[in-house]
């Protein structure tokens, strides 16, 4: 099934990772610094050269976590108390320390963001504001369309930011998140040299090994190369359900004197053999007790593999001291091929029949960014402005096929059964033909305004941005004219910072989107076929704080956007508005030494208004709760040097599961535990930090959460055992 193009991809992959690992060598700090104080020596002296706009990473905030600010998509890299949006960082540090595999693990910690699990499939799908943002459009450095399919591992990442709320000014390609956006900002050679191997084990036993190596080369050391490797395979908590990770990356950067360049290349597979892939409940009234959470209900033929070719390459050149040139080129090429079987519930005794649908999908992604940015006063009255061009190509080549006789088995005492027949198909299975293309494409004009010494800061933007999508029969090849759709429109933004004092930010933005809506899922009538565009408006105020050693924010947010549904004849189609209003609040720091915090909660009103004939209006969204709330802590235990202690709550409120709020799934709180502890061997030149962490302690038995379509519920994770060693030399 892969091209020439695609093998030649990967040769070139390896054979440059090879060679920067070969003609590297890594030594340890002189002084017998650990690397966690050369970090934070690194980050301090770059917290005060910061140039906002750039590609430059926002300094951490104190112990390496957590970092107050990101990036705005094309505005760049920003501290988060200049600008008037929500956005905050996870650095690579809080990845390992959690011990974090995928982007969900790391999420966790945000009362704002919520992972559910794919249409039916293992997808990694987030809600950001009640709003669905889809794994595959979260940007890679503000790129649309280079991310891997449906999950994506978290070994070759320095950052996972998440800006909070509409964005389609600053991500204007992408094709869903109103809600929000998540970036991931690739790991680069810093400037002492590393080279760290780690070994982990998650239980039943998945056992896995990675390797991180980096440094930096040239007379003033600018050229860097940053290699990344992971391999990780065996069965999870739950019976039967096998997985397999690989994933190779290469980060390669120059940094001169007025130009900066890199090249991110990877290579990721996935691999999900026997696992749950939800419930599904849409033919039933009611919401089943949850089963034995170690069990597994659904069949050990169900399967998926997804394969993702994945690179990108950006440049910047300042012009003058205050004016700066950049672009960026990526892309992505993913071949998803599975057979998908979740149990469809027929009654309180948890009988359910086992269905089967295959699917071979390739998709196709290129994205590219150019544009101008620069400072100018005029008067007492500073200027930053951005000029900006950005588009998103999509091209999704899909075929199914799927059986109609389907055998039953019992959730609750699950059997194996033989794969039923086929007796549906959509196109040619072993050569899909193109069902849908997409280009999304606009102009980016901004102007941030100071005033008094820049004590008020006042951004005014606009995009123009057009949408065309096309949609193709999988038979034929040949479009579906009824389902083509071209818009264009400008969208403004509008914000305001004011700072008093330097510790303290108020704000308020008004912004909107113009994106491609919704494919319809698997299991629609009208599977695969677009929902037109869709226009999102946000309006926003907040206060946030940086007192040194603790941060935060606090937010009050009203996002309206179309609305989807699965309706009576099986068919999704638009139908009403979302309409959400919150309130969200983040605290994080060292009120005390040694003692390190990370909390947020949020609160939601999750409204449908404009629905047919009214019919549920005033009901509340599917798959949004009303309240969430997180809780993390880390406390260093003085008696022991290198010994800490961690702890995190998660809180998850009652949310429907249908668009008649008649089925509910109950609240359900988890608690995880863990210590770490850090010491140092080869007469104090190395550092070894062993980890060990319990997910779930209480094994406590919920549904996690249902799509927004309401039609497949899924179980949350059983108790988990993590362990893993990390050795830097």
């Amino acid at each position: 099934m892969h091209n020439t193009n695609t093998i030649a991809f990967r040769k070139t992959l390896l054979a440059l990772a090879i060679g920067a690992v070969s003609c590297s060598a890594f030594a340890a700090d002189a002084n017998g610094k650990s690397k966690k104080e050369e970090t934070m020596v690194v980050q301090a002296e770059e917290g005060s050269d910061f140039k906002p706009g750039g590609n430059d990473l926002v300094p951490a905030f104190l112990d390496g976590q957590i970092a107050h600010g990101g990036r705005l998509g094309m505005l760049g890299e920003q501290n988060a108390m200049d600008v008037p949006f929500n956005v905050i960082g996870y650095t690579s540090k809080l990845v390992k320390d959690q011990q974090a595999k995928t982007i969900a693990d790391v999420v966790s910690n945000d009362a704002s963001v919520q992972a559910v699990q794919g249409y039916g499939n293992f997808a990694e799908t987030y809600k950001i504001r009640g709003f669905e943002l889809d794994g595959d459009d979260m940007t890679m450095g503000g790129l649309a369309g280079v991310v891997p399919r449906q999950v994506m591992d978290t070994q070759m990442l320095e950052r996972v930011e998440i800006f909070k709320g509409a964005n389609g000014l600053l991500n204007g390609a992408g094709s869903t998140g109103v809600g929000g956006m998540i970036n991931l900002e690739p790991k680069r050679a810093e400037e002492t040299p590393n080279a760290s191997v780690g070994v982990d084990y998650t239980s039943d036993s998945q056992v896995g090994g990675t390797l991180d190596l980096g440094r930096r080369f040239g007379d003033s050391n600018q050229f860097g190369a940053r290699v990344n490797l992971v391999h990780r395979e065996g069965e999870a908590a739950v019976d039967d359900d096998k997985r397999r990770t690989t994933l190779a990356s290469l980060g390669l950067d120059y940094r001169g004197d007025r130009l900066r360049t890199s090249l991110d290349l990877g290579y990721q597979k996935k691999t999900f053999h026997g696992g749950e892939m939800g419930l599904n409940i849409s033919g039933v009234k009611f919401i089943p007790d949850v089963p034995d959470n170690s069990k597994n209900f659904s069949q050990k033929w169900g399967y998926s593999d997804i394969e993702s070719e994945f690179g990108m390459a950006k440049a910047e050149y300042d012009l003058t001291d205050s004016w700066t040139t950049y672009a960026a080129f990526g892309g992505q090429h993913s071949h998803e091929i599975g057979t998908y079987s979740a149990p469809k519930l027929i009654n309180k005794a948890g009988d359910a029949t086992v269905g089967r649908l295959d699917t071979n999908r390739i998709i196709d992604a290129w994205s590219g960014m150019g544009g101008l940015r620069g400072d100018f006063d005029t008067g007492p009255v500073s200027h930053k402005v951005n000029v900006g061009y950005s588009a998103l190509i999509k091209e999704d080549k899909t075929a199914w096929r799927m059986s109609s006789k389907n055998p039953t088995t019992n959730i609750y005492d699950n059997q194996d059964v033989a794969e039923p027949n086929n007796a549906y198909f959509g196109g040619d299975y072993f050569d899909p033909l193109t069902t849908a293309r997409s280009r999304t494409q606009g102009w980016l004009l901004s102007d941030t305004l100071g005033f008094f010494d820049d004590k008020v800061l006042f951004t005014a933007a606009a995009r123009h941005q057009k949408v065309v999508v096309r949609n193709y029969s999988n038979a034929t090849g040949l479009e579906d004219t009824t389902s083509r759709y071209t818009q264009s429109r400008w969208m403004p933004t509008y914000g305001i910072v004011y700072k008093p004092w330097d510790t303290l930010s108020l704000y308020a933005n008004h912004t909107e989107a113009l994106q491609p809506g919704d494919n319809a899922p698997k299991g629609a009538d009208n599977y695969g076929q677009s929902m037109g565009i869709l226009h999102a408006k946000q309006n926003e105020v907040g206060v946030k704080m940086d007192y040194g050693r603790v941060g935060g924010t606090l937010a009050l947010f009203e996002i309206k956007k179309p609305s989807a549904i699965l309706n009576g004849s099986n068919d999704y189609v638009l139908d009403g508005e979302q309409r959400n209003r919150g309130v969200e609040l983040n605290v994080f720091g060292e009120p005390m030494l040694g003692l390190r915090l990370n909390g947020s909660t949020t609160w939601l009103d999750p409204e449908m208004t404009k629905t047919a004939g009214g019919t549920n209006d005033g009901k509340d969204a599917i798959g949004v709760a009303r309240f969430y709330a997180v809780l993390g802590a880390e406390y260093d235990i003085k008696p022991v040097e290198g010994l800490t202690a961690t702890a995190k709550v998660n809180h998850t409120g009652s949310q429907y599961a249908d668009a008649a709020n008649t089925k509910k799934l109950d609240s359900y709180t988890t608690l995880d535990l863990g210590v770490r502890y850090r010491t140092r061997v080869n007469a104090n030149q190395n550092e070894m930090v062993w980890r060990v962490g319990v997910d779930n302690v209480t094994n406590e038995k919920y549904w996690s959460g249902v799509e927004s379509y309401g039609t497949y519920i899924f179980e949350g994770e059983p108790r988990t055992v993590k362990v893993s060693m990390s050795y830097d030399f």
